[in-house]
């Protein structure tokens, strides 16, 4: 079952806002994601990555075409109605900390989890996630204070919490050492739910071979 579709995105910049100096970041890429699968989105930088991703999470519009989560149109909608969507049914884990920096690991945790379909009651199982993420006793800490493979963890049970749909990472490793990218990793792999489809964006090879299929991107088209 396709959970996640992009159907020929265009998406078009201006540098300066001249209109002479319009830059194509993406053309006419289309992408579909069933349920189950992880892919891996590699190319260059500038190539386009990022800003695929943030059409398939509905954080941007595409100037063409047109974006689908679990059957519902996601692109072009009202922003209450995609930030609706993506708290039901998709995890997002953005660059660097998405943490809010004022809240502890768990209330950031328990906030992703209130957006949920079906939050368990008393954070049970922000708990028990915290604490198979190896943060059980981070979990009272502010992200500030956090290592850099503690903040990707914490990323991670953030964007995992709830079991979404669809998993939507932007260089999930970047931050971190080879180590600490492993167990990441191989997290990412025994908690993501079986039938939550996965895309992540990535310059590293490791990540690119934990995935069930790579698409590259050049020149924002996908080759």
């Amino acid at each position: 079952m396709t959970l996640l579709e992009a159907r020929g995105l265009h998406r078009f910049y201006r540098r300066g806002g001249r209109v002479d100096s319009e830059v194509a970041a993406l053309r006419d890429v289309n992408l579909t994601v069933r349920a189950g699968e992880m892919v891996a989105v590699v190319g260059p930088s500038g190539s386009g990555k990022s800003t695929l991703l943030a059409l398939l999470a509905g954080l941007d519009d595409p100037d063409g075409g047109s974006v689908w989560l679990t059957g519902e149109r996601m692109s072009h909608q009202s922003p209450a109605r995609q930030a609706r969507l993506r708290g039901l049914r998709m995890g997002v884990l953005t660059q660097g900390s998405g943490l809010i920096s004022h809240l502890s690991v768990r209330e950031n945790v328990l906030l992703a989890a209130s957006f949920r379909p079906r939050p368990q009651p008393g954070g049970t199982q922000a708990d028990q996630l915290l604490e198979r993420l190896g943060l059980k006793t981070r979990r009272h800490s502010r992200p500030s204070t956090l290592s850099g493979g503690e903040t990707a963890r914490a990323n991670l049970a953030v964007a995992m919490i709830g079991s979404p749909a669809v998993l939507l990472a932007d260089e999930p490793t970047a931050e971190v050492s080879r180590a600490e990218e492993a167990e990441v990793l191989r997290l990412l792999c025994e908690e993501r739910p079986g039938d939550t489809a996965a895309v992540l964006v990535t310059h590293s090879a490791a990540v690119a071979r934990v995935a069930d299929r790579t698409v590259t991107i050049t020149a924002g088209r996908i080759t």
